[in-house]
This record gives C-alpha cells, structure tokens and sequence, in this order.
C-alpha cells in the first residue's frame, strides 16, 4: 500500500482548505500516512487525520515521547545520537520518513529549510513530492531538479541564501544532478 510523508513548515498553524481536500483524498483511498510530531504542519495534520478518522497513521519522533500524537495512532521512535534538540536530532527522524515513504506532501512557507531538505531526501530517493506553496495558494509537483529549482524560485534572496547557509541545499542538488546525469 502506498504511504505518504506528510509535513511542512514549523510556522504554518492552519492549514488551507486546498491542502484539507488533499489529505480527504489520502484518507478516502485508505493510503498510509506517516507524520512527524512537531508543531505547525505536523500537529495541523495530526488534528485533521484525527477529525477524519483516519486510522492508517503512524507517527514518526526522535524522542522516546513524541511532542504530539493527537490520535494516539502508533508511533515509530526513530534512534539518532544526535544531540537532543538539534537540527540533527530532529532531522534523523524526516530522513527515515523519507525513505519509508512512497512519495511526499509538504506544505511550504516558501522560507523552511526542514521543508526543503524533505524534498531533497525524497529526491535523493527517485520520490516525488507535491508541495503547497502556502503564500500563493498552488501545488507544485517536484519529481526533478529541475522542479526543484521551481520551487526555489518562490523564495526570497535573503531567504534562499540563509537556507543555503544552513542545508547546503545548493551542494546537495548539485549532487543529484549529477547523479541523473550519470544515469543517462
């Protein structure tokens, strides 16, 4: 059965209707849905598979206590010897959904680095994501570096250079790249 990585941005705390009806559609064909515990998209998302009944979720936490399982739904504790509460102690646990997951919906603020570094690690991985674009209300289909370099596009400069600072996003494509041109 398909599973999708739902996540997004640590500052988006409602959700849009838009994004409501695609996670309807996730739950109606009874897909698999993991999630982060977080708060923002993730907490957000927890609140409507929970007001769904959607009953095929499982929640993902570098903690031994996730910091939210609204439904209670089963919970896959993600081991890292990262420092706790660093960007890798969190991040160890978005890599692992990203390699279980069979695609991804992010919902993106067009600033979050966590956001972006899941569409990487989904890409890194031949998957493919569907990302709302919260500031312009549309969904962007990234399946290459190309659609990649889309998506940056609704970034600001200073925005796109902090987010380089902090992921190395820019090094990262740069790889993939690469890598699909070696393919061919």
């Amino acid at each position: 059965m398909t599973t999708i990585f739902i996540a997004g941005s640590i500052t988006i705390k409602k959700l849009d209707t838009l994004v409501i009806e695609r996670i309807k559609k996730i739950v109606d064909k009874k897909l698999n849905v993991i999630v982060g515990d977080a708060n923002g998209v993730d907490s957000s998302v927890q609140k409507e598979l929970l007001q769904m009944g959607c009953d095929t979720t499982i929640v993902y936490s570098s903690s031994s206590k996730p910091r939210n399982n609204l439904g209670s739904w089963p919970v896959n504790i993600v081991k890292t010897n990262h420092p706790y509460g660093t960007r890798a102690f969190y991040t160890a646990k978005d890599i692992q959904m990203a390699e279980d997951a069979d695609c991804g919906l992010m919902i993106w603020d067009s600033k979050s680095t966590g956001t972006l570094s899941n569409v990487i690690e989904l890409l890194s991985r031949n998957k493919s994501s569907v990302v709302f674009i919260n500031k312009v209300k549309e969904f962007l289909i990234v399946k290459s570096v190309d659609d990649f370099h889309l998506l940056i596009n609704y970034m600001s400069e200073l925005d796109l250079e902090k987010a380089d600072g902090k992921i190395k996003f820019q090094k990262k494509i740069d790889e993939l790249k690469n890598q699909q041109i070696t393919l061919i």
